[in-house]
């Protein structure tokens, strides 16, 4: 059994990995684990990952994958991958530090009294980059608004991709079911908890711009997004509350 594991899905990511696992393992929660899921990445990051984890015995484990497979069952397979190795708390971040290392133990320690914490740029102390330009800043907004709306969702941001989940919440949702692969995976498993009666609680922080590599964002990936909140509200018609 271990206390925390924090899945990570990587492509392209060989620059920031080693300053990121060098930043997780100091943080003050007792047996952290990190489970690095590599898309066959060509700049080499699942071999930086290997290297990790011989300087980590037992701490840090790796799951190779034959291609760039998508985000949302990189997600799934690590989500599963967690649970079977009796993971107590599962979380989710990026590998480019947009999301800040430094609270995790808040959204951990807030499972104490929710089901998910999730890390939000849309609640009041929640940002995003100052950097950006407005129109970006907009359309993240939008983004965001959009799947609420259209989701009838409570949880402020729903398009995030910064989350801690009990591992009984986790073990209760059809995670076979999700069929996003793109953005719209953050949206299609926050819309699943939901519709099965999770708790969520929200901490604010700061969304930085990745520092280092190549974003991964695309047209292609905020239609499916768009799409796909259209399709969510038909495929789960029939889920009701567990509690």
């Amino acid at each position: 059994m271990n206390a925390l594991t924090i899945v990570i899905p990587t492509y392209n990511e060989a620059e920031n990995l080693p300053k990121l696992v060098s930043a997780l393992f100091p943080l003050p929660i007792t047996d952290l684990h990190i489970l690095i899921v590599d898309d066959n990445s060509p700049d080499g990051t699942g071999e930086v990952a290997e290297t990790l984890a011989r300087q980590h015995p037992g701490k840090m484990h790796i799951l190779h994958r034959s291609g760039k497979l998508g985000l949302g069952t990189a997600y799934i397979q690590g989500f599963q991958m967690a649970l079977a190795n009796g993971a107590q708390a599962i979380g989710q971040m990026d590998a480019d530090f947009s999301h800040p290392v430094e609270k995790i133990p808040e959204l951990y320690a807030a499972l104490q009294t929710c089901d998910v914490a999730l890390g939000s740029r849309y609640i009041p102390g929640g940002e995003l980059d100052k950097r950006w330009p407005l129109w970006r800043k907009a359309l993240s907004a939008f983004g965001n608004w959009y799947a609420r709306t259209i989701l009838h969702l409570s949880v402020r941001d729903v398009t995030g991709g910064f989350r801690i989940w009990r591992r009984e919440t986790l073990s209760a949702m059809p995670l076979e079911r999700v069929r996003s692969n793109g953005y719209a995976f953050q949206v299609e498993i926050t819309y699943l908890a939901s519709k099965l009666g999770f708790e969520f609680q929200e901490i604010p922080f700061y969304f930085a711009d990745r520092k280092w590599g190549q974003s991964k964002m695309s047209f292609a990936i905020q239609r499916e997004a768009a799409i796909r909140v259209w399709q969510l509200r038909r495929q789960y018609r029939d889920l009701k509350a567990l509690r």
